[in-house]
């Protein structure tokens, strides 16, 4: 996919990132963020991106009371924005902090396929496994797990942990590859 689509998915996907923003700064944040990124887009460009992303269905219009029309994200819209973020997580090339990102569920047997998802999706992205159920990563991620989380909807499942040390912290060094 170009980069121009791409680029409008992960806007798209920002406002369901503001939707999730618990505190106000971090919603201001968000806004600043996305406005400023939506500025940097040739108007062309951005029809024909959203024409694009209309065909394959990641997008899909609605027409609001005022006559205008609001671009929505589909759920293989969202999904696909998701992966591409996702994806980004280990190649932010930012210098390790020295803590641990922990994922840690225990999601029931009826949501079987969601839970089993869940852990391929983070070993894709890097994360290694203690247990089962707790996988952990030095890359910074939060903002992403959640909305991973929230895709999947097994938020109350999940619990999202930032560790200062591990017992067993050389191992995953040399696993990760971190000074």
């Amino acid at each position: 996919m170009n980069k121009i689509r791409e680029k409008i998915l992960l806007l798209l996907i920002g406002g369901i990132a503001f939707g999730y923003s618990i505190t106000p700064g971090k919603q201001r944040m968000v806004l600043k963020t996305i406005s400023r990124e939506w500025k940097k887009i040739d108007k062309k460009e951005l029809t024909e991106g959203i024409k694009y992303l209309y065909k394959l269905e990641f997008i899909k219009k609605e027409e609001v009371g005022d006559g205008s029309i609001k671009i929505i994200l589909t759920k293989k819209g969202r999904l696909r924005a998701l992966n591409r973020q996702l994806e980004n997580i280990k190649y932010k090339n930012e210098k390790w902090d020295g803590k641990w990102r922990m994922v840690a569920f225990d999601i029931p047997e009826k949501f079987k396929r969601g839970r089993d998802a869940l852990r391929q999706k983070l070993k894709k992205i890097g994360f290694c496994e203690l247990q089962k159920s707790v996988l952990i990563t030095p890359y910074m991620c939060e903002k992403e797990i959640e909305l991973l989380v929230n895709f999947f909807e097994l938020k109350k499942y999940v619990r999202f942990g930032v560790l200062d040390s591990i017992d067993n912290g050389d191992y995953f060094r040399k696993i990760f590859k971190l000074n």
